[in-house]
């Protein structure tokens, strides 16, 4: 049996401290975090989507020279990223309802957009591409195919789902952003699957 979407909020309060201990810090991401960023500029917005601790990847984001604002829905990994660093953008909120008063220049969602079920992704994109400024880019991590298995925070199950790659490419469309890059499994980045995509230099619908 599948974990149950509705509990992963608290399985994150609970599990904040022993998955920020196992989390990786080596930066196994760096490659594609840097293609993410090669047609941004120090100093660009960055939104870190389901930021959790805040490390690595916010960490990496500050380091490189970018305006980080990183929101999460747990209290207790926030509280760890405003320990590490005080003086930074972190926020409580919800990514299937977040709602800000800017656009960024980069939105990135790794390790969190999968938790949602798939028609809170569908809205969630569309939720991503108005928060884009035009020619943003957008990176996620999602499932090699379509369907719902559970992972693990800690010593806890969790919730994840996944469209197909072509779901991902027409849902993406549809909000006015183009895949531009998507590898299933990358045996470079612990086999995860990443999902890149532009939006388009025209307005969205």
């Amino acid at each position: 049996m599948n974990a149950d979407p509705n509990d992963t909020h608290a399985v994150y309060e609970r599990q904040a401290s022993e998955y920020d201990r196992r989390r990786s810090k080596a930066l196994f991401e760096a490659r594609w975090l840097a293609r993410f960023t090669a047609s941004l500029k120090p100093g660009d917005r960055v939104l870190d989507l389901g930021c959790g601790s805040g490390d690595p990847i916010a960490r990496w984001f500050m380091a490189e020279g970018f305006d980080v604002t990183g929101i999460d829905f747990s209290d207790a990994m926030l509280a760890i990223a405003r320990d590490r660093w005080p003086d930074g953008d972190w926020r409580n909120a919800d990514m299937r309802n977040f709602e800000l008063d800017q656009q960024f220049d980069g939105i990135i969602a790794w390790n969190s957009f999968f938790h949602l079920t798939a028609d809170e992704q569908k809205d969630c994109i569309a939720r991503m591409a108005r928060h884009l400024r035009p020619k943003g880019m957008l990176m996620l991590t999602v499932g090699p195919r379509a369907g719902e298995v559970s992972g693990t925070v800690g010593s806890e199950l969790v919730y994840h789902a996944s469209l197909s790659p072509a779901g991902y490419a027409g849902c993406l469309e549809k909000n006015g952003l183009q895949m531009t890059g998507y590898l299933a499994e990358d045996p470079e980045a612990q086999s995860h699957t990443i999902l890149m995509a532009r939006k388009n230099s025209r307005r969205s619908p």
